[in-house]
């Protein structure tokens, strides 16, 4: 292989797999990138980090290799700022978010703490740990149906893809279904049931805050399913999406400056894309932000870029070269190599 001081193209490592329950779909995102990134302007090549963790090569000859690092990693790991903060050490430029904007996002607690506390409307929530759980569970069942109306969403609070999700209606439930979230997760979110109708929006930048801005919104109907939990996502006949959402035209106004206002508290880069809800009281309830949505054939901000007139090539090229312009990692590279 070439290395990349002898090639005009620049040369892009597309970084996907990873130690999580999103391997597979990461898989799938790190594959249409490296098929769909413009050929004439860049060489790129993938690795694939298995899931225990381990490197094809190590992050250092990566570092060495190649110009830029293209993240499409989902969940924890790849999205939580861990693989942010190894390449930030390494000085080499990457796609997305820094990696403590990364860990905060991956956080939905802590997250939508900052997005309520900035003024944008949350579900009520309460965040619960394992060790609480194992010391005082009748305490945490107390405090769930004492502080929240029945149904009940249970989440891990650090995973994506719906992976984990639960709407339970009773105390039996509740119990049974917490127990089972606490023996795969550390951390557990309890949120009341918001009924409405589900969109969400990407948000595209070009490296700096005051860039970004909102693409169209989409509106997610899952078929004979109660809400878009992880096989509606990723099971085509699952769902139907209506971009941009077939609602009238404040809400799609409303939709989009929310989603910019989650992007710009969070500190997100190049893109995001957050999930809300539109309750029957006509409020729009923020549930999370993504910080590396999908970028599968089926995910949603590719779609949003598409119908915006933002083909998959050029938004690919805007994350790439926004990435490239990112002075902070450039310095601290050179500054390692001297």
């Amino acid at each position: 292989m070439t290395s990349k001081n002898q090639s005009h193209k620049k040369k892009v490592a597309v970084l996907m797999g990873g130690p999580s329950d999103e391997h597979d779909i990461s898989l799938e995102s790190g594959g249409e990138v490296l098929k769909s990134l413009p050929k004439e302007k860049y060489e790129a090549e993938a690795f694939e980090i298995s899931l225990e963790g381990k490197w094809p090569i190590s992050p250092e000859e990566i570092s060495r290799r190649f110009d830029v690092a293209f993240i499409a990693m989902h969940g924890s790991y790849g999205e939580d700022g861990t693989i942010q903060a190894i390449l930030e050490e390494l000085g080499l430029p990457y796609t997305g978010s820094r990696s403590s904007v990364s860990a905060l996002g991956m956080n939905k607690f802590l997250s939508l703490r900052l997005f309520k506390a900035a003024g944008l409307d949350v579900p009520p929530t309460l965040y619960f740990t394992r060790d609480h759980w194992k010391r005082d569970r009748e305490d945490i069942m107390k405090k769930i149906i004492h502080n929240l109306d029945k149904p009940w969403v249970l989440k891990p609070n650090a995973s994506g893809s719906s992976i984990g999700v639960k709407i339970v209606n009773d105390k039996g439930g509740l119990e049974e279904n917490l127990d089972f979230l606490f023996k795969e997760f550390k951390e557990v979110i309890i949120q009341k049931y918001i009924e409405g109708k589900e969109v969400t929006c990407g948000v595209l930048d070009y490296g700096t805050p005051d860039s970004a801005f909102p693409l169209l919104p989409t509106e997610i109907i899952p078929l004979n399913r109660k809400f878009f939990d992880y096989s509606a996502k990723y099971n085509p006949e699952s769902h139907k999406y209506m971009t941009p959402a077939g609602m009238p035209s404040p809400y799609i106004k409303e939709i989009r400056k929310t989603a910019l206002l989650a992007h710009k508290i969070i500190g997100a880069r190049h893109f995001s894309r957050t999930d809300m809800i539109i309750g029957k009281d006509r409020k729009i309830y923020v549930l999370e932000i993504n910080t590396i949505p999908g970028l599968t054939s089926v995910s949603l901000v590719p779609e949003e870029a598409r119908v915006y007139g933002f083909s998959f090539e050029k938004f690919l090229d805007m994350a790439v070269e926004s990435a490239l312009k990112d002075i902070s990692s450039k310095k601290s590279k050179t500054k390692k190599v001297v």
